[in-house]
């Protein structure tokens, strides 16, 4: 009973009852093949892709913050690596720079008005979507008279960025993988998780006590751009062209999925398992319909019944591990009272 209990309490758990849900509601309501559904490369590259920005953006959320421009850092990555090497005959790494180095400067003005202002990271975030929306698509008409350009890469950069492995599977998918590994690290094992969690739970008591709530916020902002930026220029590679639309779609993916993971809105809980898992079943739910035998249509009706399943399971194992956190062992003497 205590390890259901220790299972329970964790994060991650509404995010994985949620996955075989999904899947047992597509395999005996749907008639997919369970085979084929799980093997299936289509959900596995959606996931991959939503992924790398679903993570930072899931981060952004446990600290209390949020970020859609996103949206618009998305093609902004893609044409800017587009334009600079399929354009101009630049080196492909100049494209990849310049692309990585938006997200840096995005990240930056977003980190930076969060902390400097009190306006929400939501209208802030918000106003650089849109400005950067009329940047990508204002510069792709100037510099090139088209909103979409087309690139040859290198077989480098297709190795490293765009190549099907399989002749299916994007490489972004061992991108992402490593890229959760290494952000769960962090956030699981070491101090800057800690200081994430007190911010999220009061950002001025973290303040308060030493954390440099400033720049973990910066950085977070930073991390979500670049990943976006990155996410763009993996699929310029990949698809040999670049547009200006797309993109925003990734917003209210990435949230979903966020809250699917178990992460809430409210800040200070949540894990990157959680936010892994919910990824997938969200591009389950969103891809897998396809396999089964139930109208396209009804895919949205599944993904907000699933949302809002999804955030009353969140609230309830938050407060079922509020409730079974360790106690003080009353056995122990107290310590004498001051006279």
């Amino acid at each position: 009973m205590d390890a259901i209990r220790s299972v329970l309490r964790r994060p991650e758990a509404g995010s994985i009852l949620s996955l075989v849900g999904v899947v047992l509601f597509f395999v005996l309501f749907g008639g997919a093949n369970l085979g084929t559904l799980v093997g299936a490369a289509s959900w596995v590259n959606f996931a991959a892709n939503l992924g790398m920005v679903a993570i930072p953006v899931g981060l952004l959320m446990i600290a209390g913050e949020l970020d859609i421009s996103i949206g618009a850092l998305i093609p902004a990555g893609s044409m800017t690596t587009a334009i600079l090497t399929g354009y101009y005959g630049l080196p492909i790494a100049v494209g990849i720079g310049a692309a990585l180095a938006i997200g840096v400067a995005v990240g930056l003005v977003n980190g930076l008005l969060t902390i400097r202002t009190s306006v929400p990271s939501l209208i802030i975030t918000l106003a650089t979507l849109v400005a950067m929306q009329g940047v990508v698509l204002s510069a792709s008409v100037l510099l090139t008279g088209n909103a979409s350009v087309a690139l040859i890469a290198p077989d480098w950069a297709k190795f490293l960025f765009g190549q099907l492995i399989g002749g299916s599977h994007q490489v972004i998918i061992v991108w992402w993988f490593a890229f959760a590994a290494i952000v769960g690290f962090v956030l699981h094992k070491t101090r800057y998780g800690n200081w994430l969690f007190a911010m999220g739970g009061d950002k001025v008591s973290a303040r308060n006590a030493g954390i440099p709530t400033n720049r973990m916020t910066i950085a977070l902002f930073v991390l979500s751009a670049v990943s976006a930026t990155f996410v763009g220029m993996c699929q310029a590679i990949l698809f040999n062209s670049a547009q200006v639309s797309g993109g925003m779609s990734f917003i209210f993916n990435a949230i979903v999925s966020v809250v699917v993971g178990g992460v809430l809105l409210t800040g200070g809980f949540g894990s990157v398992v959680g936010i892994f898992v919910g990824t997938i079943t969200f591009a389950i739910v969103s891809q897998g319909i396809y396999f089964t035998q139930i109208d396209r249509n009804w895919s949205n009706l599944i993904i907000g019944v699933m949302l809002l399943a999804a955030v009353l399971m969140n609230q309830s194992f938050r407060d079922l591990a509020l409730y079974f956190r360790p106690r003080r062992n009353r056995s122990l003497p107290r310590e004498p009272a001051n006279p």
